[in-house]
Order: C-alpha cells, then sequence, then structure tokens
C-alpha cells in the first residue's frame, strides 16, 4: 500500500504536498510577464532553445495583468500559486520584477508564486530581491523553477540551452543560501540521449535534495527547429511503452521527500506534431500508476543516499 500522506499513489505529487501544506487544493495560474529570453533577443541566440514555442514554454499562460480581473470576476478558483511561466522570468531588471511578483503576493486569494527562469539570469540583486519577498511574505511560497533539462554538454549544445552545468550548480547553491526552494525540470526523450543517460541526469539532482522536480516529455512543436529536425528523421519521439518503464526506472532512484510537480507535460493540441499519444494525460498517467503497481515500486526504492551540496 502506497502512503496515505502521498494520496496512495506510488510518488510524492505536488498535489498531495498542497494537502499536507495547505490541508486543501491548490491551484496554479500560468502566467505570461511580457518577459523575453537570452537565447531570444541576440544576447545568446535569437532563436531560443531548438524545443521552445514561440511562447516561451507558457502556451497556455494568461497576462499577468488580466490577474486582478480574474480574480474579482471569480474566473479562476482560489487558493492559487502564480506560476510566472512564460520565458525567463527574472531576466529584467529589479524594479521591473519586483512590482510584478508582489502584484501577485498581495491578494489574498495568492498562496504564494512560482517563478520559472534560466539559472544563468539572476544577479546579487534578484537575489536579494527574492530574500526580501520572502521576508515580507513569510506565510506564502516563494519558489524558482530552473530548466536544466540534461546535465551532458553535448545535448545541452545541441538544443541550444547557453549556459554550463556550473552555472546551475552555482545558482542553486545560491539560492539554498537565500532559503528559496528549487523546482528543476527534466525533459525526458532528447534525441541522443539512452536510457542511462536520462536516469543519470535524475540521479545526479540527488545531491541537492531538491524540493520540486518536473519530469517532462520531449514534445515536438510546430514552428520550432526540433519540428524540422524531427521531419528530416533525425531522431525519433519515445513510444508510450517506452516513457511509461522510464518514468518507473527515473522515480525509483528519485528522493522520498522531493516532491513530482510533472510526469509528461501538456503540449498545445494545435502545435504538437509527435508524440500524439501523449495528448491522453489522463491514460498516460494512469500507465504509470499501473506500471509502478505491476513492478511493486514507488518513488525512491533504488535511491541511496551519497550526501548532499545542499538541503532545501
Amino acid at each position: 500500500m502506497y502512503p496515505a500522506s502521498w494520496n496512495y499513489k506510488p510518488y510524492y505529487s505536488l498535489e498531495a504536498y498542497f494537502k499536507e501544506y495547505f490541508g486543501e487544493k491548490i491551484y496554479k495560474i500560468a502566467l505570461d510577464a511580457g518577459m523575453t529570453c537570452p537565447n531570444r533577443d541576440g544576447t545568446l541566440d535569437t532563436k531560443g532553445c531548438i524545443f521552445c514555442s514561440e511562447g516561451g514554454s507558457g502556451d497556455f499562460a494568461q497576462s499577468v495583468s488580466d490577474l486582478p480581473k480574474l480574480v474579482a470576476d471569480s474566473k479562476i478558483r482560489t487558493p492559487f500559486i502564480a506560476y510566472f511561466q512564460s520565458f525567463t522570468n527574472t531576466y529584467a531588471p529589479v524594479s521591473n520584477l519586483e512590482p510584478i511578483f508582489r502584484q501577485a503576493l498581495i491578494m489574498p486569494e495568492c498562496a504564494g508564486i512560482s517563478v520559472a527562469t534560466r539559472p544563468d539570469c539572476f544577479s546579487s540583486e534578484i537575489y536579494a530581491l527574492f530574500q526580501v519577498l520572502k521576508k515580507e511574505f513569510p506565510n506564502k511560497l516563494i519558489w524558482i523553477e530552473l530548466g536544466l533539462q540534461t546535465i551532458h554538454e553535448r545535448t545541452a549544445s545541441y538544443i541550444r540551452r547557453g549556459y554550463s552545468l556550473s552555472c546551475f550548480e552555482q545558482c542553486m547553491e545560491a539560492l539554498h543560501k537565500i532559503g528559496i526552494p528549487v523546482i528543476v525540470h527534466v525533459i525526458l526523450g532528447l534525441p541522443g540521449e539512452s536510457h542511462d543517460d536520462m536516469l543519470e541526469t535524475v540521479t545526479y539532482l540527488n545531491r541537492f535534495d531538491l524540493f520540486g522536480l518536473k519530469l517532462q516529455l520531449l514534445h515536438v512543436l510546430k514552428g520550432t527547429d526540433l519540428a524540422d529536425d524531427y521531419e528530416q528523421n533525425s531522431f525519433q519521439v519515445l513510444s508510450k511503452e517506452v516513457y511509461v518503464e522510464l518514468i518507473a526506472d527515473c522515480l525509483e532512484q528519485i528522493r522520498p521527500n522531493t516532491v513530482i510537480h510533472r510526469l509528461t507535460g501538456d503540449g498545445p493540441k494545435d502545435l504538437l506534431i509527435a508524440p500524439l499519444w501523449s495528448l491522453n494525460k489522463k491514460d498516460v498517467l494512469n500507465s504509470i500508476h499501473k506500471k509502478m503497481k505491476e513492478r511493486n515500486t514507488l518513488q525512491g526504492k533504488q535511491y541511496h543516499d551519497t550526501g548532499c551540496r545542499n538541503n532545501l
């Protein structure tokens, strides 16, 4: 039997965390704060990461300027986490970032903020801003989401990530020092990566004792350079069967106290080229649960504590 504290699932889900922390369901509202990215504005590149859509991975996001009206009109359920999703949400001066984050945090219906960004888009002033917000809003969650995707430099170069693994590690250590929990994004199924390569990325992250982890199936979206490579048969996407086995293997290796924020991901139906099986998210999750039950396994079953660089 799986733990009641995990809602009887074979992994520690975000839903279970919210129930434990708040005693009720919490919703995440994806927001577009009008940011850009050093991979798009010419600082590093102009094309973005090879898999990233024109929406900056925030294709379902709503304008942050509409948030007060959405809450006032009761068009969203509360309480909620304001998820700054589109593009790179620390890639702006503090004078621009602070009012955007405060706008959400001061709302009584807002349980906290989650800020998606890159580890190379921080400064001492931005770290200081999060310290201030953490102190001023002690009863609200303040999270950072970092898009690592892979630890393998050859893959990072192919996807045009634009920063080194050491940059990620330095950012993780800096955020740990100021007590900001981190959620890391990993993409499974990147071209050229083996099963072992992907497991290596997941097990590497155990050294940080992460707050949260998002395991994202690689989606091929229209209008991306990844789509061009796919259409030229440069690589194959994972089948559902292979992905489900991979997720089970990954979950077994992940620290039991790491919150699993995602196990598949959502590709916009009008943009998704492959894999089309991922559109049935409920079926994918059910297949993962079934596989874990068949294997009589759960998150952390194969985890071995070898010490952490930090303990968020």
